[in-house]
């Protein structure tokens, strides 16, 4: 699984897997990098809301393989909704992760968190952030640049006032929760799609509908949920600090059928993400992700 990539339409090269980095500390953060580069892993994803970049770099420079060879993400706070603040964090990020360049750069939300889904929709102040990030990636601190969380009439305005296309959008996407419309919006603009919580933060591994297809194939819940995401044309970011569980996020190495694929995408969308229902895409605007 780890030599299968994407191409952005700027023509870099992104690993279809990776490993999400959410609700690791530094330390934790830190030790997965560095056990998941080990293991194969060349795709690491963060965020400065995250509060782990610091982590995400020591592990990246002491991992023993060249950075040439690894590819970061990481994401503007959703509040830095100005061109200035956008920039002071892109600079911010690039010295807490202690690199010359980000692979990948991206808007955490349309909105600051706490009014995520509101009315205020925040275009204009959007394309200050984007320009900010347009700049950044003209001037070689960041590879690519890209949106997270963003609608489609988000990401219009976006293609409608941007001189470089957003490359990449990164959306809530899993087995009970896919949002075909915005997928194949996104990729009829070349964007590429990535899924965030792929495995639904576990909320699917006790679905006895999915969890039957799974041992129809021999595989987990966990692995079938990510082939499921990967054969709609996506990229993956499953989070683990477990090495074991890195190790078989990884082994994907098996074909869904069109018939199971069918049944997978009808599967009825989950309501309750049990503790993580706090995270402001998935229910309550009280805890910033």
């Amino acid at each position: 699984m780890f030599n299968e990539t994407y191409e952005l339409s700027n023509g870099v090269v992104i690993p279809k897997l990776g490993l999400g980095t959410w609700l690791l500390n530094d330390e934790q953060a830190e030790q997965a990098v560095r056990d998941a580069i080990s293991i194969g892993y060349r795709h690491i994803d963060t965020a400065q809301a995250y509060a782990n970049e610091v982590g995400v770099g020591k592990g990246i420079r002491s991992c023993g393989v060249n950075r040439e060879e690894l590819f970061i993400t990481t994401k503007v706070a959703a509040e830095a909704k100005s061109y200035d603040a956008a920039t002071q964090s892109i600079n911010e990020s690039l010295a807490k992760l202690g690199l010359d360049y980000i692979d990948l750069l991206i808007i955490h939300s349309p909105q600051p968190w706490s009014e995520f889904r509101e009315g205020n929709r925040y275009f204009n102040e959007n394309k200050e952030v984007w320009k900010a990030m347009e700049d950044a990636y003209k001037a070689g601190k960041v590879k690519s640049i890209g949106l997270s969380n963003f609608l489609q009439d988000d990401v219009e305005n976006i293609l409608a006032n941007c001189e470089i296309k957003p490359m990449v959008n990164q959306i809530l996407a899993h087995v009970s929760n896919t949002p075909f419309e915005l997928i194949h919006f996104c990729q009829q603009n070349a964007i590429l799609v990535e899924a965030y919580s792929p495995i639904a933060h576990g909320a699917i591994l006790d679905h006895a509908e999915v969890k039957a297809i799974a041992d129809k194939y021999g595989v987990s819940v966990a692995q079938l949920s990510l082939r499921y995401d990967i054969q709609l044309g996506l990229v993956v970011i499953p989070k683990s600090a477990n090495p074991d569980h890195m190790r078989n996020n990884a082994e994907l190495d098996f074909v869904i059928s069109d018939e199971d694929m069918k049944t997978l995408k009808q599967v009825e969308a989950i309501q309750n993400y049990g503790e993580h229902s706090y995270f402001p895409v998935f229910g309550e605007k009280n805890k910033v992700n």
